[in-house]
């Protein structure tokens, strides 16, 4: 295939979390080849859980391997993540990648992505941030041009510059935007009672069943919740599930707390 899917992982929970994505992806049918980048000290014949886990997604959702060297910058190991990442770009092999962050799930088919216009990268608008482009999906051109562009930003990075920031530096002018009410929905929106960063719009009614399936991938961010793989917490997740609201005179509307936690209780399920 000129496409494919590309995920990286650098530690054990999400390289579980990947392959449930790489499952949604070949059960809707995607016809992208699924790339996963991993730590090259991990050893695919051992009897780990890593290399269990490798050895399923390869059989399972023939999913292609890429071991990689984890790289460290000046002995800041809490760069490796973010510049794994970015050798999504180095993956010349492809002309197109869509690259995703794990820690979410995928709803629906996204390969129509792969044929938006020439563009070295295309991401959503982090709507909940002002005037900043999230990465947690991106469609990317890889070249060898771009991933030198990149090296260099990333070596002269300030110390508060993730990926996040690096491509919002490079590319804020002049990338393509995907709509973020398809392809970048945060779980956390369900908990808001204002939604009109998500919505665009601060007239139009916010009605959560109908966002829930126009969305195609949607994010585990909820802080102060937990993720989904951690240990859940049953006072934890009373205390902060959404809020039931009133929508007529004495009735509750509690759509936003039922889909949320539906959300969460269908990908631990999966994740078992």
């Amino acid at each position: 295939s000129r496409f494919a899917y590309c995920q990286y992982v650098t530690n054990r929970d999400y390289l579980c979390n990947s392959l449930m994505i790489f499952e949604s992806l070949s059960r809707y049918g995607s016809r992208a080849d699924l790339l996963l980048m991993y730590p090259q000290h991990w050893d695919i014949h051992s009897s780990s859980v890593e290399a269990h886990l490798l050895r399923k997604a390869r059989r399972d959702y023939e999913v292609k391997l890429l071991p990689i060297q984890i790289q460290h910058f000046n002995g800041e190991n809490t760069w490796a993540d973010s510049f794994t990442k970015l050798l999504a770009f180095n993956q010349t092999q492809y002309e197109r990648e869509i690259s995703l962050d794990s820690d979410a799930n995928v709803l629906k088919p996204m390969d129509e992505l792969f044929f938006l216009p020439r563009t070295p990268i295309a991401m959503p608008r982090a709507y909940w941030l002002e005037d900043t482009l999230s990465s947690q999906i991106a469609v990317i051109e890889p070249s060898k041009y771009q991933f030198e562009r990149i090296l260099q930003a990333f070596r002269q990075r300030r110390e508060s510059a993730f990926d996040m920031e690096i491509l919002n530096d490079l590319y804020a002018q002049d990338c393509i935007i995907i709509p973020h009410r398809h392809y970048d929905l945060l779980t956390g929106e369900f908990r808001k009672t204002e939604h009109h960063r998500y919505l665009g719009s601060t007239t139009e009614q916010w009605d959560a069943e109908r966002v829930l399936e126009e969305t195609k991938y949607v994010h585990f961010s909820d802080w102060p919740f937990s993720k989904p793989w951690k240990p859940e917490s049953e006072v934890e997740r009373l205390k902060l599930q959404p809020k039931c609201y009133e929508s007529l005179p004495g009735e509750q509307n509690c759509t936003d707390r039922m889909i949320w936690n539906e959300i969460y209780r269908e990908f631990r399920e999966r994740r078992r």
